[in-house]
């Protein structure tokens, strides 16, 4: 893709998608969608405060060009893996999302070359969700990558379908396809579908802790005894513990591997 590309929207909407170039106003507009415990996990602040600074390249933004409106956004980091990644490979970190955030950090502090690319998010309005904007944003992550000099892409992808199966272990939900082959996740179906490998589960990609009235906060639910929690959107239980006040989510993804 060029600096700034045409995206052709299945529902015929025009959009332009090119990298952030300062457009800091228009990405506020994306933002809030979350829930908010995955908003708190520490390791996230270490890219979103920096972000537009460092790696704005890196993050590309698709603007209904009628109405001049942000519809979707795609982040992603920059940094170097020495490990095998390839199809029969070793896999990559179990501390996926979480990890890819500090290596990018701490490459770029260490001026350390990178080699690859991790994708880090796909947000799409949900106004227009459901219309194939997120695979129409994965492709043009994909060529954003090709075009600054690399070969691979690599995702930590939180499995959009998991939080309806809260009780199925990831390892076993990961690798469920359809009778057509493709995963029984609608966004593990996205990414394979535009030829991404599934690699290997990251159990703990992304680690949010903070004591029971900040818990309450986020949910709005009591956490007022030990055990699993379920939460609304979370992908596996949270653990609560009342006697030392802290809960703990634990959220696994699946790694995914582009060849560009």
């Amino acid at each position: 893709m060029t600096r700034s590309g045409r995206g052709c929207h299945p529902d015929g909407m025009d959009l332009d998608i090119a990298p952030l170039d300062g457009r800091m106003g228009l990405w506020e507009q994306l933002s809030g969608y979350w829930p908010t415990f995955v908003t708190n996990d520490p390791t996230g602040a270490l890219y979103y405060r920096h972000f537009a600074e460092i790696w704005p390249e890196f993050t590309l933004l698709a603007v209904d060009r009628a109405t001049g409106e942000p519809v979707a956004k795609a982040h992603s980091v920059p940094l170097s893996f020495t490990g095998d990644i390839g199809d029969i490979g070793d896999g990559l970190p179990e501390n996926g999302w979480d990890w890819a955030i500090r290596s990018a950090a701490l490459d770029h502090m260490g001026s350390v070359k990178p080699t690859i690319v991790s994708a880090l998010e796909i947000m799409v309005r949900p106004d227009v969700r459901g219309s194939g904007l997120s695979g129409l944003m994965l492709g043009a992550m994909r060529e954003n990558a090709g075009r600054l000099g690399f070969k691979d892409l690599v995702a930590p992808v939180r499995p959009s379908g998991k939080h309806a199966q809260i009780d199925k272990s990831i390892d076993e939900y990961a690798y469920e396809t359809r009778a057509d082959g493709l995963p029984i996740d609608p966004w593990l179906r996205v990414h394979v579908r535009a030829g991404g490998t599934i690699l290997n589960v990251a159990h703990s990609s992304m680690v949010v802790a903070g004591s029971l009235k900040q818990w309450r906060e986020w949910t709005g639910l009591p956490f007022d005894r030990t055990g699993p929690v379920v939460v609304p959107e979370a992908l596996t239980a949270v653990h609560c513990d009342v006697e030392e006040d802290h809960a703990v989510y634990v959220e696994p993804n699946v790694w995914v591997h582009h060849r560009i």
